[in-house]
């Protein structure tokens, strides 16, 4: 049997693309790379990207459909090009960005979303540019936090690649697996499914040149944190814990994670949220419900700064839900509280940077 292109061709030509109506040398799929040897055949089918639902099998009807019309016995080699441009290795993935800094727990309730929003927020009214990324997978908050829960980000081109584009509001660009999923329903995905959504999130949209990029984290320790040190040199984590033991001593593993041998992130602080309750008819007032000054002991403990001392008052909460976060009024006591809280977390960042080398990213061992 004398194989030549025009006969690989035409039997390429009965294998049409779902949708279209059109077979996929009509459609310029097939790239002008075949190689014929003997009974061996190879050739390059083109792909608009790497994620193309139909990849797969596309390719293998290509196979299937040589074998059906020029012969079985033909050895056929299919490969996948694809238009856009493969997404950065780990470690250059945000070029723009100069810190990354994780917001973390140890235990979920202490208010660590509150504290992430209102930090990046305080950090966009210093003047710094400033992304958030809702990291929390199964949990997201931030598309209620920011008042931008019917948002749906598109995607643009950008250097031979389709790039999500952060919303962005208050100064902040945002994103969220909240804005690609139901709301209602529950995120019933393994752990691979998360970590791989996460680092699309990261990888594959737009963030640009940012001062400060803040990292909503889960709380606890779980996977999401693992990828996170495995895909970005993150520069430093603020802890968040509110004053009882129970919570104190899961932020004391929180801690140890970062502080683990094998991750090495540095610890820039601690902040406690919660610290006392003030009523507003009684603004003077200062009621310590769950116990006085817990977070401040760990952090003498650890030899770690006390970022802030966040208290709990009504309109947090409010203002959570309504999507305006308490750090856009810097008149108010709140307001106040949570922009001398980015100060300090500007300061040890700064600090950090002075004293100490960069990040490195967390090796995978396989």
């Amino acid at each position: 049997m004398d194989l030549y292109p025009k006969l690989i061709l035409d039997a390429l030509a009965t294998v049409r693309y779902p949708g279209t109506g059109k077979n996929i040398v009509e459609a310029g799929m097939v790239e002008d790379d075949m190689r014929i040897s003997g009974l061996h055949v190879s050739f390059s089918l083109i792909f608009d990207k790497p994620t193309n639902p139909f990849l797969k099998s596309i390719m293998k009807a290509a196979e299937a459909a040589i074998h059906a019309y020029v012969g079985k016995e033909v050895e056929v080699e299919v490969k996948s090009k694809t238009l856009q441009a493969p997404r950065p290795e780990v470690g250059q993935l945000l070029p723009g960005v100069k810190n990354i800094i994780a917001v973390s727990s140890g235990k979920g309730g202490v208010g660590k979303s509150t504290i992430a929003a209102n930090l990046a927020v305080a950090l966009a009214k210093l003047g710094y540019k400033v992304g958030l990324l809702d990291a929390d997978i199964f949990g997201p908050s931030m598309p209620k936090m920011f008042h931008q829960e019917d948002a749906r980000p598109y995607a643009e081109p950008v250097n031979g690649r389709d790039l999500i584009v952060p919303v962005e509001n208050y100064g902040v660009k945002m994103l969220s697996i909240g804005f690609f999923v139901d709301p209602d329903q529950a995120m019933l995905w393994r752990g691979a499914m998360a970590c791989n959504a996460l680092k699309q999130l990261i990888g594959d949209a737009n963030w640009g040149d940012l001062d400060y990029f803040v990292l909503d984290t889960p709380p606890g320790t779980s996977d999401i944190h693992l990828t996170l040190v495995q895909t970005l040199p993150i520069t430093g984590v603020i802890i968040v814990s509110t004053p009882q033991k129970v919570a104190l001593a899961d932020a004391r593993k929180g801690i140890n994670m970062y502080q683990n041998d094998k991750v090495n992130v540095p610890i820039l602080g601690l902040v406690e949220n919660m610290a006392w309750f003030t009523p507003a008819e009684l603004p003077q007032n200062k009621y310590y419900l769950f116990g006085k000054e817990g977070v401040k002991r760990l952090a003498e403990e650890m030899r770690v700064p006390l970022l802030g001392q966040i208290p709990i008052v009504q309109s947090i909460c409010e203002n959570g839900d309504k999507g305006t976060p308490e750090a856009l009024d810097e008149t108010g006591p709140m307001g106040q509280a949570f922009m001398d809280f980015a100060r300090r977390v500007v300061e040890e960042t700064d600090r950090r940077n002075a004293e100490q080398a960069p990040t490195h990213i967390v090796e995978v061992k396989k």
